[in-house]
């Protein structure tokens, strides 16, 4: 049994076409998933919260799947989708599994020991935090070549804008392959120094350098049987270039201060938001270490590209914010603004603009007046400059419900805002301090806010680099 009485897998259970029986239940009980059966999509938009895995039934094409995973994207929910199937519509099988479902079941399948070999692995930590978003029909796209390519060993390199989410498709890739079970590795070639990235891919040997007093597997190593994700592949200096080159081409690697030749069993995805051949030209990069890499090219468009996956993403986004079971929702006005913002910060700065949007939001409701973004020089847009002094019109009673009781910080007349971006600056301020100010330590100061204690340092070396922290401690 996978399953037991502390790890029984609740799934919710939608089906148009008829309703199980007791006999049923009990095959599924004995094969360890309870069921909670629902109607319709507003009954399932409830279910889903309390869900391990979805299962629905599908008629003649895969078309309620697609309803479904939109709903799912929509809510920020990583639910997996198990599908039921007419014994004589195979292609609607085939086009279930293509479109992302866990697996594709037979209607009248209920062997137990079947539906556990179905959910095997569903209670894995890696499983229950998966968190992708193919909604636009240009991701769709892109997912369903992705699941193709990672069926085959061929390198891939996938090319895109910064903060477009290309370590996400670089982990579709690995948990859609036959390497899921083996680790999955990153290095960003561009964050690293130069003197480090050698050490940090090939490892080495105890006495290989003064302070080497110990052996170090590097990545390749501790990517064994798995995949290594090497991000901003074109930032790699030329003579580590050489040597990458020749570990793709024998699968073996010597470590720093090593004789011996060690075996890889390695699978190398790269990403840049480079042009490479540009690179060549330039003799910035190797023209046989580029062809060795792009076996599979794989291109991931900005986010202005893939509409679809705007409100997906957000609502993914504030999932991550529910305080006590409530979610976040976005009016419609947000939701076209969020829409016709062309996010040359892609994914990265839509969170960004999502994570503001919480801490000035005091309901649960996001509306325009708690949209701010990122891009200063679309101020000359229509409506722009308007929505941004509506906001700071309504500062006062636009902060959280948890800071309305705070003190307010007092604005001496030589800090008054003589513009809009200042006036946002301050009000920042006084949401900051005041949270700081009722509270014990900078870490429940971040957790009021909504932001990460991280965060909340950042935002403090700012606002001190301004001035604006007087009596607060560094």
């Amino acid at each position: 049994m996978i399953a037991s009485s502390v790890n029984v897998i609740h799934a919710v259970w939608l089906d148009p076409f008829s309703s199980i029986d007791t006999a049923d239940r009990a095959q599924l009980d004995a094969a360890g998933i309870s069921v909670e059966t629902v109607r319709t999509l507003g009954e399932l938009t409830l279910a889903l919260r309390r869900a391990h895995m979805l299962v629905i039934r599908l008629g003649d094409s895969a078309e309620l799947l697609q309803e479904v995973q939109t709903l799912i994207g929509q809510l920020g929910n990583t639910v997996p989708v198990l599908c039921r199937v007419d014994r004589r519509r195979m292609e609607v099988a085939v086009e279930a599994m293509r479109l992302g479902a866990l697996h594709a079941l037979a209607a009248d399948e209920w062997t137990p020991s079947v539906w556990q070999e179905a959910v095997k692995g569903l209670n894995s930590p890696e499983l229950t935090t998966k968190s992708y978003v193919f909604v636009d029909p240009n991701s769709q796209h892109l997912l369903a070549l992705a699941q193709r390519v990672a069926q085959t060993e061929v390198t891939a390199l996938l090319v895109g804008p910064t903060g477009a989410g290309k370590e996400v498709l670089a982990r579709v890739l690995h948990e859609s392959s036959p390497r899921a079970r083996g680790p999955f590795v990153a290095l960003n070639c561009a964050a690293m120094p130069e003197h480090l990235i050698e050490d940090m891919l090939f490892g080495h040997e105890k006495g290989a350098f003064t302070g080497a007093l110990k052996e170090h597997k590097g990545l390749f190593e501790q990517a064994e049987g798995g995949t290594i994700f090497l991000d901003e592949i074109g930032e790699m200096p030329m003579n580590l270039q050489a040597k990458l080159l020749r570990v793709l081409q024998e699968k073996k690697l010597n470590r720093l201060g090593g004789e011996s030749l060690i075996d890889l069993n390695v699978r190398v995805i790269a990403a840049t938001n480079k042009d490479l051949k540009l690179a060549i030209e330039q003799r910035e990069f190797r023209e046989d270490l580029y062809f060795r890499i792009s076996t599979f090219r794989l291109r991931i468009q900005p986010l202005k590209e893939r509409p679809g996956d705007i409100m997906p993403l957000a609502y993914q986004a504030l999932s991550r914010h529910i305080q006590g079971g409530l979610p976040f929702s976005v009016s419609p006005e947000a939701q076209a603004m969020l829409a016709s913002y062309p996010w040359p910060g892609n994914v990265r700065e839509l969170e960004n603009v999502v994570q503001r949007a919480v801490v000035l939001c005091s309901g649960r409701v996001i509306t325009p007046a708690h949209v701010m973004f990122d891009d200063a020089g679309l101020d000359d847009q229509a409506g722009y400059t308007s929505q941004l002094e509506s906001f700071v019109q309504s500062i006062p009673t636009a902060l959280p419900q948890h800071l309305a009781s705070m003190a307010p910080i007092e604005i001496r007349p030589s800090e008054q805002p003589v513009n809009l971006e200042q006036a946002v600056m301050v009000s920042e301020q006084q949401v900051i301090m005041a949270a700081i100010q009722s509270t014990d330590s900078r870490i429940e100061a971040a957790a009021k806010l909504g932001i990460s204690p991280r965060t909340l340092r950042y935002k403090l070396a700012q606002l001190r680099s301004r001035g604006m922290t007087q009596g607060v401690a560094a």
